[in-house]
């Protein structure tokens, strides 16, 4: 069972609504389907490093053995317990995590917003009404907590510009900037993304990045 690769990106590709890389490990090559976001990053040549690590969830089928790649752990922990539902393919699983991050999932749950959960490609409206009372019972603590969170803590209800801030977070992550100043800033880029999602409903991701390192690059000569 493999659960965990890395080697040189060789290749990606998509396939109708399928994302894919194919990584080099030891001579052997390796197809691995993966979630949009992480496809995106490298199509904009936001990946600098092409050796790729990535948490695998194995499925082994009568004719095809199935590889999907995540970046954390929690993905694929996540993917996984998403599979585990009744009903729910590999690919809905991915169309899910596709869709949505984690906390907006958990939180469309919380809220029962059943025709957010409908906009995945493959659900309809008796497969949400069973994913969201599944759902509630698989993640209950995630959904307690979440309720619990204190007032001043960075809340995103809009799902689309969550999903941007969370990959703007990991971004900024890999292009070594600290944790303690991206969460700094995150409260104010948020607003700026914000207000630009209101005023040309057209965000770009290029943008809000650059928008970013300009915040933290300022504090930082700031604090020179």
């Amino acid at each position: 069972m493999i659960s965990w690769i890395s080697g040189d990106l060789v290749d990606f590709w998509q396939s109708n609504q399928k994302f894919f890389v194919l990584i080099n490990c030891q001579g052997l090559g390796y197809e691995i389907q993966i979630l949009e976001s992480f496809f995106l990053k490298l199509k904009t040549n936001q990946v600098s490093n092409k050796n790729i690590t990535l948490w695998i969830k194995q499925i082994k089928k009568e004719d095809s053995d199935l590889l999907f790649g995540f970046k954390s752990k929690e993905q694929k922990n996540f993917f996984i317990e998403i599979l585990s539902i009744r009903g729910v393919g590999s690919q809905i699983s991915m169309g899910i995590l596709n869709k949505f991050s984690i906390n907006e999932l958990i939180n469309a749950i919380k809220t029962q917003n059943k025709k957010l959960i409908c906009s995945v490609p493959g659900i309809g409206q008796k497969m949400s009404d069973r994913l969201i009372l599944e759902f509630k019972n698989k993640f209950k603590s995630e959904i307690l907590f979440a309720e619990e969170k204190s007032k001043d803590e960075l809340v995103i209800k809009d799902y689309e510009i969550n999903k941007i801030m969370e990959d703007l977070q990991l971004t900024l992550q890999s292009l070594n900037y600290k944790n303690k100043e991206i969460k700094t800033i995150l409260p104010i880029i948020m607003k700026e993304v914000d207000l630009i999602a209101k005023k040309e409903n057209n965000l770009s991701f290029e943008n809000i990045l650059k928008l970013a390192m300009n915040y933290l690059d300022k504090d930082s000569s700031n604090l020179a």
